[in-house]
């Protein structure tokens, strides 16, 4: 399988809202908001423009098949802290693809000297956690009932966090 990872450009409005109607709900309901609709995408893009968020898509040829993003607040007590979103085609899951956007995000982090990460998921997003968990995030906590589906029910999510600073920080002797 061969995919580029770039950066999420303007012009890749439309893709990226193909991509969305591409993922189950249940990816999605982590992100505050439904990346479906055009406002949402339209809103991200400004975060973007503004250095808010740093974004990266993996393509293959015009197909978004991944999006992974760097969440910040310059201006919070907490600018230190950026909050990682990883989103991936259900078709190309389990090859690789979410750890190589994680790892390019971690490059993206270390450029913006961002020392601690944060991701959210439902628990049941095996896969997720054990990805990010492979990468040296660990639980930190768990909000009950926090996202409602389309449907109405309730989901928990999970907060994992990678203390970065912390990690590079060599071991006492």
């Amino acid at each position: 399988m061969s995919y580029r990872i770039r950066r999420f450009a303007l012009a890749d409005r439309d893709k990226m809202l193909a991509f969305a109607e591409t993922l189950p709900e249940h990816d999605l309901l982590f992100l505050g908001r439904d990346l479906r609709h055009p406002r949402v995408v339209d809103a991200w893009q400004a975060a973007i423009e503004e250095g808010w968020i740093d974004s990266l898509i993996a393509e293959d040829g015009d197909t978004v098949l991944g999006s992974a993003a760097l969440v910040r607040d310059p201006l919070s007590w907490s600018a230190h802290v950026g909050e990682v979103r990883l989103l991936v085609s259900p078709a190309r899951r389990n090859v690789g693809l979410g750890r190589d956007l994680l790892e390019a995000i971690f490059a993206v982090a270390a450029e913006r000297g961002v020392e601690k990460l944060t991701a959210q998921m439902t628990p049941d997003q095996i896969g997720s956690v054990m990805l990010f968990e492979s990468l040296g995030f660990r639980a930190e906590g768990l909000l009950k009932d926090q996202v409602r589906d389309r449907a109405g029910r309730t989901h928990d999510v999970a907060i994992l966090a990678h203390d970065i600073h912390r990690a590079a920080a060599p071991a006492p002797e």
